[in-house]
């Protein structure tokens, strides 16, 4: 099972990160969200401890990027944007307000 895992693992990182492609484009969606993924303390209430976690999905071709990020600030989820996304893609998200200047990126914003 640990060498399943591993191998798992290595596919994963080798197909989202090694071979980093764009998604997106015109006449492309793509949504994006952030998540933290982590362990609710005393398994109860809100998460406290955790990984932050960006990520995006592509509806036409089904191709996605998952990214961990220090915090969720504009500057960061914006970089990560461009660094993944093609310009002239709509994008889908929350009304989370770090996506407010999607729209002047050279994006379509729609939430």
């Amino acid at each position: 099972m640990v060498d399943w895992a591993s191998f798992c693992r290595e596919v994963v990182y080798d197909s989202m990160i090694v071979r980093k492609v764009m998604i997106g484009g015109h006449g492309h969606t793509v949504e994006i969200d952030e998540s933290k993924f982590g362990k609710r303390k005393y398994h109860r209430g809100h998460r406290v401890e955790g990984q932050w976690v960006f990520g995006g999905y592509e509806r036409e071709t089904g191709n996605c990027f998952m990214v961990p990020v220090e915090n969720r600030t504009a500057e960061t989820l914006l970089k990560i944007i461009k660094d993944w996304v093609k310009p002239g893609t709509t994008i889908i998200s929350d009304c989370w307000k770090a996506y407010n200047t999607l729209n002047n990126e050279g994006y379509v914003h729609l939430t």
